[in-house]
Parts: structure tokens; C-alpha cells; sequence
């Protein structure tokens, strides 16, 4: 039997210091050969059209032309998928999320120091294996943006306090994140949210958020209140979880060790909010790499909640869906576009016997 093919990666970077811990870290997985190297756009231009890579990873701060500016040439030209890899400040911060929106698949961020792999030699790889899976990117088209009266059944009244949206989600995650809270109302029940995403990233992230949605959106802080018209997204590094505490829901964050190879974990947050979840409750899980969340919504699914898994047409990796929808605890298999009017439909009242289950082909 044929081993299968390694993934080439084309490592991108004006730092030499940088080219070789990233080297190192994809050297060490026998599943990926890194065929080349380039200090600048220019010189991976040429190197893309001799070595054909499957995968590249670039840096978005470069002198002679910058990252953001390679990759619209890429998109327009010779899409690949792009691991960006970037520095850990407001600017860098800010570049990377703009350019997931411009198709890159994820981000990460770059070593601590000159002489830190950090987290670069257990992530990178197993990321630069979920970006050659990834689909060829598209542009999100802008939602349609609902009102609470455009719910399926009926308009949301008197919600339940327990009432709760749960979304998770990873690789090409932060703008199926985008599509779906855009095009929700400004007055519904708590959001709390899981995208696997790295420190400094996810507050930039939250707050593009916060610029383009109908409600509040900000990176969470422990002990913070879940309430109607915010939403809330898990700092990257730490775990988010929730507790009903009579009234409300609380936010607990803490740097407990990574699940599914991740923290946060999106099954941390789904299992932390299942003792209390119950109809009306709606978990979401969107495109990404691997498991998790799965096990966590087949605990909300059991105690009523309603479940939501992005279908595989229009995820960029159909990983987390497909492993929740292989566990059978899917109500809904929806494109991106109808997640939304799902989730309205999932916070209406319903009872066991009213509320059919079912799969959606």
C-alpha cells in the first residue's frame, strides 16, 4: 500500500530566525515536507511556480511587499491555502484577521523570542495539515440581517433566563463567526462564543466584531455576566466556561490543560452548559479542523437543546461538523446562510413532544 503524499509547505518570512523555527516545527512531522523557503513575496512568487507547494505559511509584516498585498495576488491568481503567521501586537493582530478575511485559512502566532519554538512545534503542523484539506476559498457573501418578527415559528417572547446561544468553531472560523452574528438581531438571549484562536488575536477579533454587529461583542473576562444582547468570545489561551447562578449565567475562565489538542475547547464550553441547557437553548458548531464540540453538543442535545452543525458545501474544513453529525446529535444541517435563521427558530419554547428531531440530509 502507497504512503500518502506529504503536504509541501513553502515557508514565507523576512526573519531567518523565524524561517528556521518554523522549519524546524513542520520538520518534525513525517507527514509534511517543507520544500523551500523565501525572505520576501517576491521571491516565493518564483519559488509557488517552480515548487507547486500545497500549503503556505506567511508572514503578513514584510518589506518590499506586504503579506496582505501578496495574498489579494494569490486569491486572484494561484489560491492556495495560507497559514498566517504573525506577530503578537495590535497591528500584527489586526493584519492577520484581515487577512482570514482576504481567504487565509488560519493564524497563528509567531515564536516569543528568537530562540522559542512556543507553541509552533506541537500546533503547526497538525494546522498546516487541516489547511491543505481546506476548500478552495470564496468570498462569505454579506447576510441577510433578521429581525426577532422573522423568526420560523413565531416571534421570541418572554425568554427563559437560561435561554442561551453556544457557537463553536476553528479553522475558517472568525468570518463564518462573522456571517452569522451580522445577520442576528440586537436583542437575543446571551452569546457565548468558542473560535480557536490564539492570545491578542481573539480581542482584535471581538472587537472587528463588536464594529459590524446588531448587539455588544467583546473578548470575555472571568466572572462576567451572560446577558441579552452581548456576546461573549473565549480569550485565546484559556478555556471559557458557564454556570447558572440563579439568575443568570456566569463566565468562568481558567488555563486548565488544552482539550482535543486546544484551549480553549469548544467541548468545554458546550459540557459546562448542559446541566442547565433545556429548549430554547441553541449549540452551534461551524467549519472546522478535527472533533471538538461534538461530545459536548451530544450533552445539550440529550437535555433539549437545539443543534446546529454547518453543512460540508460550505465549510472550509468539514471536520467538527461532520464529527457531531457522525455522532447523530445534529438536529439541523444547514449552509452557512441558514444557520442564522436556525438559531431563531432553535430559542422558541418548545416542548420534547413538540419539537421533532431531525437530521437534514
Amino acid at each position: 500500500m502507497n504512503p500518502l503524499p506529504k503536504v509541501r509547505v513553502l515557508v514565507v518570512d523576512d526573519s531567518a530566525v523565524v524561517r528556521r523555527a518554523i522549519v524546524d516545527a513542520l520538520s518534525s512531522d513525517p507527514e509534511i515536507e517543507v520544500v523551500g523557503t523565501a525572505c520576501d513575496p517576491y521571491v516565493a512568487r518564483d519559488k509557488i511556480l517552480e515548487l507547486n507547494p500545497d500549503v503556505l505559511t506567511l508572514d503578513v509584516e514584510m518589506p518590499r511587499m506586504d503579506g496582505l498585498t501578496f495574498l489579494r495576488t494569490l486569491q486572484a491568481h494561484r489560491p492556495i491555502p495560507v497559514v498566517i503567521i504573525s506577530a503578537v501586537t495590535q497591528a500584527g493582530s489586526q493584519n492577520a484577521l484581515e487577512a482570514l478575511a482576504l481567504g487565509a485559512v488560519d493564524v497563528m502566532a509567531k515564536p516569543s523570542s528568537s530562540w522559542s519554538l512556543g507553541g509552533l512545534r506541537e500546533q503547526l503542523p497538525q494546522r498546516v495539515k487541516g489547511a491543505a484539506r481546506a476548500r478552495p476559498w470564496r468570498p462569505i457573501p454579506p447576510a441577510r440581517q433578521y429581525n426577532i418578527s422573522d423568526a420560523p415559528n413565531g416571534p421570541v417572547r418572554g425568554a427563559d433566563p437560561r435561554q442561551l446561544i453556544l457557537i463553536g468553531a476553528s479553522t475558517g472560523g472568525t468570518e463564518a463567526i462573522k456571517s452569522v452574528l451580522t445577520a442576528l438581531p440586537g436583542n437575543l438571549p446571551g452569546i457565548c462564543i468558542v473560535q480557536h484562536i490564539p492570545p491578542v488575536f481573539s480581542a482584535a477579533f471581538a472587537n472587528r466584531l463588536n464594529s459590524c454587529c446588531r448587539f455588544a461583542v467583546r473578548e470575555a473576562r472571568n466572572g462576567d455576566i451572560v446577558q441579552p444582547g452581548l456576546a461573549l468570545i473565549a480569550p485565546g489561551d484559556y478555556h471559557m466556561s458557564v454556570a447558572f447562578e440563579g439568575t443568570h449565567y456566569r463566565v468562568h475562565l481558567e488555563q486548565g490543560p488544552p482539550l482535543n489538542f486546544t484551549r480553549p475547547a469548544v467541548d468545554v464550553l458546550f459540557n459546562s452548559a448542559a446541566p442547565w441547557a433545556g429548549p430554547g437553548t441553541v449549540s452551534v458548531i461551524l467549519t472546522g479542523m478535527g472533533s471538538d464540540g461534538a461530545y459536548g453538543m451530544q450533552k445539550l442535545k440529550l437535555r433539549g437543546a437545539c443543534t446546529i452543525a454547518q453543512d460540508e458545501a460550505t465549510c472550509v474544513v468539514y471536520g467538527m461538523p461532520q464529527a457531531a453529525v457522525k455522532l447523530g446529535v445534529v438536529d439541523h444541517i444547514l449552509p452557512l446562510e441558514r444557520i442564522p435563521e436556525a438559531i431563531l427558530s432553535g430559542l422558541v419554547h418548545r416542548t420534547d413532544e413538540t419539537r421533532a428531531v431531525k437530521i437534514n440530509s
